[in-house]
């Protein structure tokens, strides 16, 4: 629960063992009135640790998690709520430290455990799991997996409760989703009574902003875009800045990049300089070559960090040396299907760039984008190279599961026992001053192995019609809409 004092508030009451108080807002109620309380948080809890199993195995006969979670990583560390049906307060002790701690239980994670109760057929949920009522918990989980799970195109009234200004009203599949003001939010009300999110490709809106069929736009940042944005004149505000999002290659460990010399190889001739001086400088001058995978470059620690881990070696593209290494393992000709999600015209222009570069050193550089490379390429392992973005934030849980061992974001199937240990020592460290310094050891063995090879921070580019006020550029995966209760149109 973050800086949300209308939802409620959150206080550290001991360190040995790291224990928080949280305490919701006496009239926080979803959007059909029922409160928020002890159960919303003890479903999230329980949804999230990964203690609750079902009857289904895996492949290797061990149990799998009833409740279907994103991921476990800080909840399994928790033990369990210490409230009582509708009590607003609750106290939660962690077994082992969790560093971001601070970011857990925000008002977006939680769900209307009432729903879910109801919808499963389970009068005492807080009894069910605090038992681990095997029947019970099943159907919870039952529910919570597919209970929230619509119809495209309509909207499910019963289920799909908010806990903040607004509220979905309508939606149009594949075009659009209208938000309304909830008339039973407690807090500061909606300015706006409603707000139409528009589904538009990234490339096209800025087109749509200039012909007014929009007002607020977070488009592709690219120099013909924000070439277009500029056309429209002063009717249109623009803000620049960086994201928490960082582009990145990602080697298939499964395949010819399995051989650390290839790795390498590979690395020498990637033109990292030169794709951000083409592709990312005309939208952002001041942007440079991101030499970290955990800190961007407008983060504090970054330079720290990088100084611990990296020493220059991959700054520039040194074609004669990949080629020796080629050479002496008979490697010349090595395909490399660089797989990334298309059509993104900047994505295109970047292995265009790879290609002539690294085709010098011997290899064989294909583009092999495609429109589903998340679900068919990336997921299944069907590329030699992936390029694509990771969004985060200032948490440094954001990465625990991409550098690990059979972690879920760990595509690549990258595997060193350091970097496990490490990774869980730094999820420990509730002490900031020595993050930084975990990090700078997990790095530096990353950049030994050549895990991944990062590219640059993401430029942000966001414009609004200047009719509207309250739209403010910030660098998180919220985006523009972070703030969208606070907005207003001029009156015509």
């Amino acid at each position: 629960m973050l800086d949300e004092k209308e939802f409620g508030t959150v206080e550290k009451t001991s360190d040995d063992p790291l224990t928080i108080k949280y305490t919701f807002a006496d009239d926080a109620v979803w959007s059909d009135g029922e409160p928020i309380d002890c159960d919303d948080f003890m479903l999230t809890w329980a949804a999230n640790s990964g203690k609750f199993t079902s009857s289904e195995t895996d492949a290797e006969g061990n149990p799998l998690s009833g409740f279907s979670s994103a991921g476990t990583t800080g909840y399994e560390d928790m033990n369990a709520p210490q409230c009582a049906a509708g009590d607003k307060e609750v106290e939660l002790s962690y077994a082992t430290p969790f560093a971001d701690w601070a970011g857990m239980f925000g008002a977006g994670s939680i769900l209307p455990a009432h729903k879910v109760a109801q919808g499963a057929g389970v009068e005492d949920l807080i009894g069910a799991l605090t038992s681990n009522n095997t029947d019970e918990v099943n159907k919870l989980a039952q529910f919570y997996n597919t209970g929230f799970i619509g119809t495209p195109g309509t909207v499910d009234t019963d289920n799909w409760l908010s806990s903040g200004p607004y509220k979905i009203d309508s939606w149009q599949a594949g075009q659009s989703i209208t938000l309304v003001a909830n008339d039973e939010y407690w807090g500061t009300p909606a300015k706006a009574s409603s707000i139409v999110i528009r589904f538009i490709d990234a490339t096209a809106q800025a087109q749509a902003l200039a012909n007014g069929e929009i007002q607020v736009a977070r488009p592709q940042p690219a120099q013909d875009i924000l070439s277009q944005l500029q056309a429209i004149g002063d009717s249109v505000k623009i803000d620049q800045g960086d994201e928490y999002t960082f582009e990145h290659l990602d080697f298939n460990f499964e395949g010819a990049f399995k051989d650390a010399d290839l790795r390498k190889a590979f690395a020498l001739c990637v033109p990292r300089q030169q794709i951000v001086d083409n592709l990312i400088k005309p939208v952002n001058e001041n942007a440079t070559v991101l030499n970290s995978r955990y800190k961007l470059t407008f983060q504090e620690g970054y330079d720290q960090v990088v100084s611990a881990s990296y020493q220059g070696q991959y700054d520039q593209p040194d074609i004669a040396a990949a080629k020796q290494i080629l050479d002496s393992k008979g490697a010349a000709g090595t395909a490399v299907r660089i797989g990334y999600q298309s059509p993104n015209q900047r994505r295109t222009d970047a292995t265009a760039l790879i290609k002539a570069s690294c085709d010098q050193a011997g290899f064989d550089v294909q583009d092999a984008g495609q429109q589903d490379f998340f679900g068919g390429g990336l997921a299944n392992g069907n590329f030699d190279v992936a390029l694509f973005a990771w969004s985060g934030s200032p948490l440094v849980s954001g990465q625990a599961s991409t550098y690990v061992t059979g972690g879920g974001n760990n595509n690549g199937k990258y595997s060193n026992p350091q970097v496990d240990e490490l990774t869980k020592q730094l999820l420990s460290q509730t002490d900031v001053s020595a993050q930084d310094t975990t990090i700078g050891q997990i790095e530096s063995v990353l950049w030994s192995d050549l895990a991944t090879i990062p590219l640059f921070t993401f430029p942000g580019l966001q414009a609004n019609s200047t009719n509207v006020t309250g739209p403010s550029f910030q660098p998180a995966q919220s985006q523009q809409t972070w703030n969208d209760d606070t907005w207003t149109v001029a009156q015509q």
